[in-house]
């Protein structure tokens, strides 16, 4: 019933940052927290985990490859996630995906990871790095 739209990619110079955003519509309102993650696909590759945020509680993990450059955060609700990627690098190129992995009751974030652990995607959003 909920659908996930993200927003803000584009092409950016080696070192530069962008901001990419998902948001969520079409649920009902539920008090539970969410598992929320970001992940990304690049031609060629397999679908990588770049983060997991248990909502109201904070991330869940941060993948090796982008520790310490990429930070989540939540918006005013949890209906909203964004991803500050810093010191962008060739290799983050690909399409960065959100994803629930459920909305509306109550779920145990600690062990999700993949993305066959989430129920809910949006369409994708292109980041290219260019050197």
């Amino acid at each position: 019933q909920v659908q996930l739209v993200e927003s803000g990619g584009g092409s950016v110079q080696a070192g530069g940052s962008l901001r990419l955003s998902c948001s969520a519509s079409g649920y009902t309102y539920s008090s539970y927290s969410v598992c929320m993650g970001w992940f990304r696909q690049a031609p060629g590759k397999e679908r990588e985990t770049v983060v997991v945020i248990y909502t109201g509680s904070g991330p869940t993990y941060y993948g090796d490859s982008v520790k310490g450059r990429f930070t989540i955060s939540q918006g005013d609700s949890k209906s909203t996630v964004f991803l500050q990627m810093n010191s962008l690098k060739p290799d983050d190129t690909a399409m960065y995906y959100c994803a629930a992995r459920e909305w509306g009751s109550y779920t145990d974030c600690s062990n999700a990871r993949g993305a066959a652990d989430f129920r809910y995607w949006g369409q994708g959003t292109q980041v290219t790095v260019s050197s």
